[in-house]
């Protein structure tokens, strides 16, 4: 079984909810985007309690689903076989999830209208309120699984898609 702090390859990403059959191009094109990108470089480092459950250099499959206003990140081997899920909380997320959806309806009408200047300083912002939600996922992932910037980046781009607007 896997090594304590053992880096395991994202192999397949999928996610399930309702939300998911009413994205608009911008938002179908951010999760397909995401998804790719996960699976080419994500990587999890499994807390130990759960790391012997893989072999050592394994891919994983990671399935992501709203169940009660939380996300479950449902853990599988190659097999499918179940290794864990963590359930998170969109509460802490709203907010974060609230002011980047806000930034990037700005940032492609900013696009549209032409505005180089005011395209960059809202692309500024964006990628800073993007990197506050990687790190909110770096946090209520701490102790469980360990990722990297890029991996948290993409699976907040995931939550965003996944989060149902109120």
């Amino acid at each position: 079984m896997a090594e304590p702090g053992a880096s395991h390859p994202l192999l397949r990403v999928t996610l399930d909810g309702d939300g998911l059959r009413m994205l608009a191009p911008g938002q179908e094109a951010d999760r397909a985007r995401a998804i790719a990108d996960l699976e080419a470089e994500g990587r999890f480092v499994l807390a130990d309690a759960f790391a012997a459950r893989v072999p050592p250099d394994a891919g994983l499959a990671l399935h992501m689903v709203v169940e009660q206003g939380r996300i479950a990140l449902q853990i599988r081997d190659t097999d499918g076989a179940p290794v864990v899920t963590h359930m998170l909380s969109l509460r802490p997320f709203r907010s974060v999830v609230k002011d980047y959806r806000m930034m990037v309806d700005s940032h492609q009408a900013a696009l549209e209208a032409g505005g180089r200047d005011r395209v960059q300083a809202i692309d500024m912002g964006r990628r800073g309120l993007h990197d506050e939600g990687a790190g909110l996922v770096r946090l209520r992932l701490e102790g469980k699984i360990a990722i990297d910037l890029a991996t948290a980046r993409r699976l907040f781009t995931l939550i965003c898609v996944l989060h149902r607007r109120d």
